[in-house]
């Protein structure tokens, strides 16, 4: 019941979810989630704590959806996990608690089995990978900029505003009333020194600087490159893709300034004249980099990854077990990938990813089904249930790494995620293959390694 668990979360949260968001899939979610947990808690503790990992769970459950304080300490927690999420406070998912008993009943007779500790270790990782689908938290905009003396206040629409009283180098927020009629100020000049002048540029995210007092223009700074690429994956779409508005503050040692850069908050010139993204301070879930197809590639190859592992050690129904897995597998890459608009149109794509979730869901069942009568061999099945997630970290951890800077290409981040994916992979197969030699030597198979 915990694997059925575990593939419930994977193809609910990262697939139905984004397919069909609303009351039916975040519930399913919250009972699935709920009957998984326990069982990932009480591994921790290992022995006598099935009770007690349980009632935690409730606990914290409880906690994070009835209360504002807990939601918002369960999203920095999370963010330190799976990247920048929002987990939101919503009391009527306490409807699923009583999930929380069918999670004991399960628990307290699979302990009768007494290979029950080594299914929960190799399910475990499947447990971690599906349980890292997360809302993602909204992005306010950053519209105008006000200077007053040594204050400067970033104005935002859809948030509190801005405030920093040391030159842009450190920021709060205010709780006072914004002014969203607030004219933007697309240009400006430095105090005392009306020849270095700043405006933005027209719809696009970039700042000009003139040293003749606005007679010519120059580059000051622009998204270039990788950033670029960043940037487009951060806001594929919406309104305030672009440098809005900006003030000149005269500081010692020089000046600064600061704009607002729409969806992407706020950019500061320091008095050495070193530009400086701040973003969105204090909140790490806002303008996240888009991550999805990498995402999707790392989960179609960690799920062949799964089924090619658990299929190694076949003693019989292999040509059956290879069909059904790969009908699983193109599943997975159905349900994941857009491909499907190019053939079938935006219309129909929600019916394919529906069929395509479907597809893996009864592919990963007919599997494991054929792995248990087929009397697949321990170590290979393994083998797969534990290196599929760590396949999906190696490929996407890289790209993770180039959407915060590092490394600044994306072509490194390619070439590391394949040298590490490889091997993994690697990795894989040779402990198949001497497992199979051993086989072969104990006299246990009857066909001879290759």
């Amino acid at each position: 019941m915990t694997v059925a668990g575990v593939f419930v979360l994977l193809v609910n949260d990262h697939l139905l979810k984004q397919a069909w968001p609303g009351f039916v899939t975040g519930k399913l979610s919250d009972v699935a989630g709920l009957v998984v947990a326990p069982a990932l808690v009480a591994l921790l503790f290992w022995r006598r704590a099935d009770l007690a990992a349980t009632v935690l769970t409730g606990v914290l459950f409880t906690l994070v959806k009835a209360t504002e304080t807990g939601a918002e300490q369960a999203s920095q927690a999370w963010t330190l996990v799976a990247g920048p999420s929002r987990v939101l406070a919503d009391p009527t998912d306490l409807l699923t608690l009583p999930a929380l008993a069918l999670a004991w009943w399960v628990r307290r007779r699979s302990l009768e089995s007494s290979s029950t500790r080594w299914r929960m270790i190799v399910t475990m990782p499947l447990a971690v990978l599906a349980v890292t689908a997360t809302s993602a938290a909204p992005t306010p905009t950053a519209r105008s900029v006000e200077v007053d003396g040594d204050r400067i206040t970033v104005h935002v629409r859809d948030g509190l505003p801005q405030i920093s009283e040391d030159g842009g180098v450190t920021w709060s927020q205010d709780g006072a009333p914004q002014d969203e009629g607030r004219p933007l100020q697309s240009a400006a000049c430095v105090p005392m020194q009306a020849t270095r002048c700043y405006r933005v540029v027209p719809n696009r995210m970039a700042v000009e600087q003139s040293d003749d007092g606005g007679k010519t223009w120059g580059p000051s700074w622009a998204l270039t490159g990788d950033d670029r690429e960043r940037f487009a994956r951060r806001y594929p779409y919406g309104d305030g893709r672009y440098s809005m508005a900006l003030a000149v503050q005269a500081r010692p040692g020089g000046h600064v300034v600061v704009v607002a850069n729409g969806l992407d908050g706020i950019m500061v010139r320091d008095v050495s004249g070193t530009w400086r993204r701040v973003g969105w301070p204090g909140s790490p879930g806002h303008g996240a980099v888009d991550l999805s197809p990498e995402s999707n590639v790392a989960i179609f190859l960690a799920a062949c990854m799964l089924f090619g592992g658990a299929g190694a050690g076949l003693r019989r129904f292999n040509r059956a077990y290879l069909g059904f897995a790969a009908a699983g597998s193109l599943g997975v890459f159905t349900a994941l990938t857009g491909w499907t608009e190019l053939w079938a149109g935006g219309d129909l794509t929600p019916v394919l990813t529906f069929i395509g979730a479907i597809a893996a869901l009864a592919g990963a069942v007919v599997c494991l089904v054929l792995a248990v009568a087929g009397r697949a061999r321990p170590t290979p099945a393994a083998v797969g249930v534990l290196a599929a997630p760590l396949v999906y970290v190696c490929v996407y951890t890289p790209f993770h790494g180039w959407s915060q800077g590092t490394p600044n290409s994306y072509w490194v981040a390619v070439s590391l995620a394949v040298l590490l994916t490889v091997l993994v992979v690697l990795a894989g197969a040779v402990l198949i293959r001497n497992d199979a030699r051993r086989a072969y030597l104990d006299g246990s198979s009857t066909s001879r390694p290759t």
